[in-house]
């Protein structure tokens, strides 16, 4: 095995030179141009970027839902070139089955994928617990606060255990506080687990909070222009986070690459 084959094999993702075009008969738009990127077992990356900048997209293409139109994507060594099964993937909306209860709802991974019934159901349990839900479970969708619909779906995306868990920004409906109730409660479990993390975010302080490194994205075409490793402890409160010069020194960067490319955040 050649060296770089090994470095793919090692790594938890590599996107190399990937660049993804979407063309219809009336334009064509370049989303993502020159995108290499890795990420490692066990890391927390954190994408951001000013909106449309193709954050989503590169998300996508990781879980083999957008193909590139050039370069490559591999997923544990493994050349992605469809959707993959072995990911955990949390949406922007909860997306869960108003008629399921959160048991059923989170249980629904389960049924899709074949696994075995009392090890899921095993696993269930853990994530209610783990996630602060224990007393819901018979609760319906519409019984539960969006904060409390984000954790369902996220003990959804984690019920087979998946070793990369890819969240696209999943606390952006969410007012300020529960918002940052649900990033202290993504800290510890990605702390408790070791689970590879990647997010897409529009928030530089949930970025910087939450990563072990932070990746900025240019305008559209996106194109990665800086990455910042957060020198923070893995575990971490969060009124003690946003004390620390550490944070103030990649928030700071992170925000002065933002405005440039013209974002607000």
């Amino acid at each position: 095995m050649s060296t770089a084959s090994l470095a793919t094999a090692e790594t938890a993702v590599s996107v190399d030179d990937v660049e993804i075009t979407f063309s219809s008969k009336r334009s064509r738009v370049t989303a993502l141009t020159d995108v290499s990127l890795r990420v490692e077992p066990g890391e927390f990356v954190a994408i951001a970027g000013p909106s449309g900048c193709g954050k989503s997209t590169l998300l996508k293409a990781v879980a083999g839902l957008t193909l590139p139109s050039a370069g490559s994507v591999h997923l544990r060594g493994q050349h992605v070139t469809g959707p993959r099964q072995d990911i955990g993937y949390v949406f922007q909306r909860a997306a869960l089955l108003e008629w399921r209860s959160v048991r059923g709802n989170i249980l629904l991974q389960a049924e899709m994928r074949g696994m075995d019934g009392a090890e899921a159901k095993r696993r269930t349990d853990q994530l209610i617990e783990m996630t602060g839900l224990t007393g819901f479970e018979k609760a319906l969708p519409h019984e539960l606060s969006g904060g409390m619909q984000q954790r369902v779906s996220l003990c959804r995306a984690l019920l087979h255990e998946p070793q990369v868990l890819l969240m696209d920004e999943p606390f952006g409906a969410l007012d300020a506080l529960t918002r940052e109730k649900m990033n202290v409660e993504l800290n510890r479990i990605w702390a408790e687990t070791g689970t590879t993390v990647l997010l897409v975010t529009h928030s530089v302080a949930e970025a910087v909070y939450l990563a072990s490194r932070v990746v900025v994205m240019s305008p559209r075409p996106g194109r990665i222009i800086e990455e910042h490793h957060v020198d923070l402890p893995r575990r971490r409160g969060y009124a003690e986070t946003l004390a620390d010069p550490e944070f103030h020194r990649v928030s700071s960067r992170v925000r002065e690459l933002l405005g440039a490319a013209g974002d607000n955040d």
